[in-house]
């Protein structure tokens, strides 16, 4: 181990969590986010199983959640101000989410299941929260400051488009997820248009605007 890097015993539970997160990840494709895959992580990292699992006494969405965010933090440590300053706003939406996706390639089952856990009618209200969390960080890695109800909008929609291209990336078997990377693609269109469909909200001369019926394009769009 390299003297800089704590030994995992000297680490925190909450710093424990996501030194495990990734291994856990790893061992939920063949156990499901469960206690084995909990142990096999441990004995992989050399930690003492019973501090594991005081780390994740919020059990399988606890790990999930482990998951998420060190996937954030690695995403923020890729995507620092002067990398993303020379990129235009579409490019930098799409590297962030392309980020995300390449950083799970691999581990699809954990993915597919993850879902299935935060999907769990007692785990949505969380979830929610959690995709919420991401997209905000996504945004304020591109550089947005909004703070008026363009904040939460933006996060609303990129949630929105986040969820269903990994919907779309789990049941990907094209060579490169290709089709995942064309969805992707679409979908990006629908956040560069936000501009656009803001000012038709906004002017009271045009059409009545629906942002209801907006995100439901979004998450449900002809394919």
């Amino acid at each position: 181990m390299d003297s800089a890097t704590p030994d995992i015993a000297e680490l925190t539970l909450d710093e424990l969590r996501l030194a495990l997160a990734p291994a856990i990840a790893d061992a939920a494709v063949f156990d499901g986010w469960s206690d084995e895959a909990l142990v096999m992580a441990s004995e992989q990292m050399g930690a003492d199983i019973d501090v594991a699992r005081l780390a994740f006494k919020d059990g399988p969405l606890g790990m999930v959640f482990a998951w998420i965010e060190a996937v954030d933090m690695a995403m923020a440590a890729a995507f620092p101000e002067d990398v993303v300053a020379t990129m235009k706003i579409r490019e930098r939406i799409r590297a962030l989410v392309q980020f995300r996706l390449d950083a799970v390639t691999g581990q699809e089952e954990a993915l597919r299941r993850a879902l299935a856990i935060m999907a769990m009618p007692q785990n949505v209200a969380k979830s929610t929260k959690r995709g919420w969390q991401t997209a905000d960080l996504m945004w304020r890695l591109a550089g947005d400051t909004a703070t008026d109800y363009n904040h939460y909008t933006k996060r609303a929609i990129l949630a929105s488009i986040y969820g269903a291209t990994l919907a779309v990336f789990v049941d990907d078997t094209s060579e490169d997820k290709a089709d995942t990377r064309a969805f992707l693609e679409r979908r990006i269109d629908g956040v560069m248009q936000f501009e656009k469909v803001k000012a038709k909200w906004l002017n009271p001369e045009r059409e009545t605007f629906s942002l209801t019926r907006f995100l439901g394009r979004l998450r449900y769009p002809a394919r």
